[in-house]
């Protein structure tokens, strides 16, 4: 990247936050220091308002705006593949608000981009196997974000996985992820007194309320480096026939999946277990292709529930 493209690009980055630190810069161009100090000292000579604090960072100055940016291809492409992931795993709302946000930056492309956006359109496809939000609620993660934002309490009724009826809960979100196909909140819950990790798609109804949050939280980075790892978790190790496999799927991911090994006919796999009984109701449904290696109350486990269900007929 030339030195032009480079002031340019910081421009932007410095626009896009409300403080940005040097440091930040010189790792995002990996560049010195020295360089960011030059480059920033050229923007404030061609008449940028830029505001910097010692040991804080840059700022741009409120009512300056920079005219409208233009993009490379290569960044157009990546629009649509966006564009279609935030059709695929967002809820309702905030595909809503993503679509009005991508008619104003196709608004700003070239006659070029814009045909070459058209014609690849209906190439690319995102598709999903689960459902990762209550088809009931539109806007799950709006409220939760803005549960956040705003620090007051949400209620919801939440459907746990080992339960049928939704319990009333008032929780204080700390954040939200994506994996496996679902996105989750970490959140304080009111009933439970303790931090919890909430799917999404269970959450039956949600609102946010007017009370504002009762405690100082760490942010979601913070929370998950600060968790503990692999507490209260039991290792299994199991080995399963190749051609079993495909029915496993996502679901090994719900039950503590860790690793895997190849043993040629046999896929030895580890998991850490927070429940070997919803382990063992997983595991029977392909007992027939697999064999457990580790830990034996697992198998005494299993052996009960096959004679109990050998008794049945």
């Amino acid at each position: 990247m030339n030195r032009f493209d480079r002031i340019t690009a910081i421009l932007i980055q410095l626009q896009s936050k409300k403080i940005v630190k040097a440091q930040d810069i010189a790792d995002r161009f990996n560049i010195s220091l020295r360089t960011v100090y030059r480059d920033v000292r050229s923007l404030e000579e061609a008449g940028v308002p830029i505001i910097g604090e010692a040991g804080i960072g840059y700022s741009i100055m409120d009512g300056y705006r920079l005219p409208p940016v233009m993009f490379t291809r290569e960044e157009a492409r990546t629009f649509i593949t966006a564009e279609k992931l935030m059709e695929t795993f967002t809820d309702l709302s905030t595909k809503a608000s993503y679509k009005s946000a991508m008619y104003k930056v196709k608004a700003v492309l070239k006659s070029a981009e814009k045909d070459m956006l058209d014609s690849i359109e209906e190439n690319i496809e995102v598709r999903q196997r689960t459902t990762p939000f209550n088809k009931s609620i539109s806007n799950t993660l709006e409220i939760i974000l803005n549960s956040i934002s705003e620090k007051k309490i949400a209620k919801m009724e939440y459907v746990s996985f080992n339960s049928s009826e939704p319990l009333q809960r008032r929780i204080e979100p700390v954040g939200i992820y994506h994996e496996f196909n679902y996105w989750y909140t970490i959140a304080f819950c009111h009933l439970r007194n303790d931090y919890r990790h909430f799917r999404t798609d269970r959450i039956a109804k949600i609102a946010l309320t007017e009370e504002p949050f009762k405690k100082e939280h760490y942010s979601l980075k913070e929370y998950l480096e600060r968790m503990p790892e692999n507490d209260n978790l039991e290792t299994v190790v199991i080995r399963v026939n190749k051609p079993a496999l495909r029915f496993l799927l996502e679901q090994k991911y719900f039950n503590g999946f860790v690793s895997e090994t190849d043993e040629g006919e046999v896929m030895e796999m580890t998991f850490l277990s927070a429940s070997l009984d919803a382990f063992a109701r997983w595991y029977i449904t392909f007992a027939d292709q697999a064999e457990i290696l580790t830990p034996k109350s697992l198998k005494d486990q299993l052996k009960t529930m096959v004679a109990n269900i050998s008794s049945k007929f």
